[in-house]
């Protein structure tokens, strides 16, 4: 498994005050991800074209995207991984 940090962006590709973690799946993880944990797949083109609408519109485009919330870790964890 590999661990990173990413810089979050915004709507415009600004970068925002916090990074967001990347997990990366390896050998069995991947197959149990793919054949068990994963329930659906759906296909967001029509939403992901309105979003671009109204950022190039000027508009704000926050209303049409899914809400976001930090994950809560347990401690041992957090540190483990370097959020806290």
């Amino acid at each position: 498994m590999r661990i990173q940090w990413d810089p979050e962006r915004g709507l415009r590709h600004q970068a925002l005050p916090y990074r967001s973690i990347q997990v990366g799946l390896t050998g069995e993880a991947v197959r149990r991800y793919v054949e068990e944990w994963t329930l659906g797949i759906s296909d967001i083109t029509e939403r992901v074209h309105e979003v671009r609408a109204a950022v190039r519109g000027g508009a704000d485009a926050g209303a049409l995207l899914p809400a976001e919330r930090p994950y809560p870790l347990a401690g041992e964890l957090a540190e483990t991984i370097g959020a806290s």
